[in-house]
């Protein structure tokens, strides 16, 4: 079993690092792996988009031609997560920051989102929210994190803060608008990792 990051910009160590520690609390055999080229993402059983910015990570995927090979395999049965940047990037709609800047979206999920939703950087925080599937409360990191601002069709919202959707599911995909790899709990990445 192989686990990817794409490690174009962003949260990428922090992901490989509790992907590891994950997979050593399962049980699991695999490795974990960076991901910049399509020979790289052919390779991955799983996949993660992590947090950075998303209009950079945007154009260097469509740089590095990832873009249109995540979408298929995304379609075809990929499990992908893709958290706060990689939430926006997820998503079949953005708000006007993502028009404004250009960001391209990988039309993954039925949801739209809206960038900055918690504030600045400056405002960044960590708060414990009750996860659909998981027993206990998941201690959620949020950086400059987007919102989910509708969900739609096969969309599933699984997690709410202040009564804004911050997590949801669609099939083999989830996106989550917090951090879970700078949470210091593995239970969302086992989620991810259980996802068939």
């Amino acid at each position: 079993m192989k686990a990817g990051v794409i490690a174009v910009q962003g949260a990428v160590a922090e992901h490989l690092k509790m992907l590891r520690t994950t997979m050593e609390k399962l049980g699991m055999q695999g490795q974990t792996v960076p991901v910049r080229s399509r020979r790289e993402l052919e390779a991955v059983d799983y996949l993660i988009i992590p947090g950075g910015e998303s209009t950079t990570i945007s154009r260097l995927l469509k740089r590095f031609n990832l873009s249109e090979r995540i979408v298929e395999l995304g379609n075809g049965g990929l499990p992908i997560m893709g958290t706060c940047a990689g939430c926006i990037l997820l998503a079949k709609e953005g708000d006007e920051e993502v028009a404004k800047t250009g960001t391209e979206l990988l039309h993954l999920m039925d949801l739209a989102v809206e960038r900055n939703a918690f504030g600045r950087q400056r405002e960044s925080f960590e708060v414990p929210i009750e996860v659909k599937g998981l027993k206990d409360k998941f201690p959620a990191v949020f950086i400059r994190a987007p919102a989910i601002s509708r969900t739609w069709g096969k969309c599933e919202r699984l997690a709410e803060y202040e009564g804004r959707t911050v997590m949801a599911k669609q099939g083999n995909i989830l996106a989550l608008t917090f951090h879970p790899e700078l949470s210091g709990d593995a239970g969302i990445h086992e989620m991810f990792l259980q996802m068939p």
